[in-house]
């Protein structure tokens, strides 16, 4: 482990912390499995943990399904090791997207898309990547890792998705499976992190079976092959996923949200609420 990713891991025992997150589990449909793969992640150390059902519409006509809640999944949620506290369970759904009219889901008021934390969006296209960045309501865009890019990533498009508070998940997942997909991870992500310049980017497993998963300073280290600095790369697996889970909550209730302004009172109503005195020295 490099000296400054150390340090990090000397000072997140001392203090502590438990900030790691691991925003990318599938939703398997063998609930043993899947019980089995968040066992592990509490006992790995990531305090928060994302159940991620994907959609993908190319293949057929989905509907999108409610969520599984925690109760479903386990009795009773693991114990980080060395806290006094569970593992959270959050639920994220995740589109891939290749034609513009599968984005008519995301604008159309689904009551069953409302219910989940993280609304993330795979786009296939370089059109469909240019409309996540500038106009979807999202918190998550996916990019390629199993592949070559079939576009270049471009700086207007992506700034203006971090500016909307929006952030980009590398799978690291395919780059310890096979050596063809590894080149393919580290291309796309060194692709990515340039042109962000390593913001906005977080690392995520996608792990079906436990062995799958890394700790999240071994997370961390890989994120360094990605091009990612050390401070980014531990990010990547901590605050940046916070920040995601905040976002989702904010795109939630913002449609909820009123503005209320404080109506001018007129000059007389001003003077007849002034005290007689002090009406007096105004009138002099």
């Amino acid at each position: 482990m490099p000296r400054g990713l150390r340090a990090h891991a000397r000072c997140g025992r001392s203090r502590g912390m438990a900030g790691f997150a691991e925003l990318n589990v599938p939703a398997l449909p063998d609930r043993k499995v899947l019980r089995g793969v968040l066992e592990a992640a509490a006992r790995l150390g990531y305090s928060t943990v994302a159940v991620n059902h994907v959609i993908d519409f190319k293949e057929k006509k989905q509907e999108i399904p409610k969520p599984i809640s925690s109760s479903e999944l386990l009795p009773s949620l693991p114990m980080i090791p060395g806290k006094l506290k569970p593992i959270k369970i959050v639920t994220r759904l995740t589109l891939v997207v290749s034609d513009p009219s599968h984005c008519n889901v995301l604008r159309a008021t689904s009551s069953n898309i409302r219910l989940y934390d993280i609304i993330a969006v795979f786009p296939k296209t370089e059109k469909l990547f240019h409309v996540a960045c500038t106009n979807l309501d999202v918190d998550l865009i996916c990019i390629s890792v199993t592949e070559k890019l079939p576009f270049y990533f471009r700086r207007p498009p992506v700034n203006m998705a971090i500016d909307r508070g929006i952030y980009f998940e590398v799978l690291y997942t395919p780059a310890i499976k096979d050596s063809t997909m590894r080149r393919y991870t580290i291309s796309n992500a060194l692709s990515l992190v340039q042109i962000c310049k390593g913001k906005n980017v977080i690392l995520s497993s996608a792990a079906e079976r436990p062995l799958e998963l890394r700790g999240p300073y071994d997370v961390a280290n890989l994120g360094l092959l990605f091009g990612l600095s050390e401070s980014d790369a531990k990010a990547a697996v901590s605050t940046n996923c916070r920040a995601i889970l905040l976002h989702g909550e904010t795109r939630k209730t913002a449609c909820g949200v009123v503005y209320t302004m404080k109506k001018p009172q007129p000059v007389e109503e001003e003077e007849e609420t002034l005290p007689a005195c002090k009406r007096a020295k105004t009138q002099v």
